[in-house]
């Protein structure tokens, strides 16, 4: 697939909340570390006060919720994402307040200058990025000696390896995207950070309304298979893997936290 290919797709996957608010919400409802994968991940940030933060695919905006103390401690905080969408429905979540700023930003060509930052991030998003080289290029430019990038991802044993498994009749294979994932970022990572550590997220779903993962299913751009296949059937087929009402799905997410030296 050509990079404009691939970018477009992106856009488009993205260019509303729809698809990516019934994925979040799955995740809300049925995992079993109440703790929030959200709020874990800030639970690592090392964001002190007068720090200046970019967040790069920032999406809804909805982690930042409830962290409005640490949004306050930022001298600066751009959250930007490659779609104007998304941008907008973080907009709406999070409103305005001194020293934050939204801004549609390609992590390619990132418009600051030098060492503009103390803190980068870039959860579940760079394996989206066409040139990774370029983009972690980019990321080292723009953060400051010293300065920490923090980017969460997804392992390859765990949602979509269970779906696909489960749906395999149907001809879905796992087609995931691995471009940056818990078992190759450190490998991927370590040419332009140091210290880079993986840390990792314990979690699963216990889904006790079959519906609601079906709805997550036909959300994912990677189920294209299942288009012509009516919702039902595919109910009836998870419902196999249901023992005293909950279906058990793994899991497995975490994310990567390194430095500039």
């Amino acid at each position: 697939m050509s990079t404009i290919n691939n970018q477009k797709d992106v856009k488009e996957q993205y260019a509303s909340a729809g698809n990516l608010n019934t994925r979040i919400s799955i995740h809300q409802k049925y995992s079993t570390n109440k703790m929030g994968f959200g709020n874990w991940i800030f639970s690592n940030y090392k964001i002190t006060p007068g720090m200046k933060v970019l967040e790069l695919g920032c999406g809804t905006g909805d982690m930042w919720k409830g962290h409005e103390d640490l949004i306050s401690q930022c001298d600066r905080l751009v959250l930007s994402d490659f779609s104007e969408g998304m941008l907008e429905n973080a907009k709406a979540n999070l409103g305005n307040c001194a020293g934050l700023e939204y801004r549609v930003i390609d992590i390619q060509n990132i418009p600051f200058e030098d060492e503009s930052f103390d803190v980068v991030i870039a959860n579940m998003m760079l394996y989206h990025v066409p040139d990774m080289n370029r983009g972690l290029a980019e990321v080292r430019r723009v953060l400051k000696k010293g300065g920490a990038f923090y980017c969460a991802t997804f392992g390859e044993h765990g949602i979509m390896e269970f779906l696909c498994k489960a749906l395999n009749a149907y001809g879905v294979e796992d087609n995931a995207n691995k471009n940056f994932t818990l078992q190759n970022g450190k490998e991927i990572l370590e040419p332009f950070f140091s210290d880079v550590q993986r840390l990792n997220y314990e979690d699963s779903l216990a889904v006790t309304n079959i519906d609601d993962l079906v709805e997550y299913i036909y959300s994912l751009s990677s189920m294209t298979s299942l288009s012509s296949v009516p919702k039902e059937e595919i109910r009836e087929v998870l419902g196999k893997f249901v023992v005293n009402g909950v279906l058990n799905v793994p899991k497995e997410y975490g994310m990567f936290c390194c430095r500039k030296v």
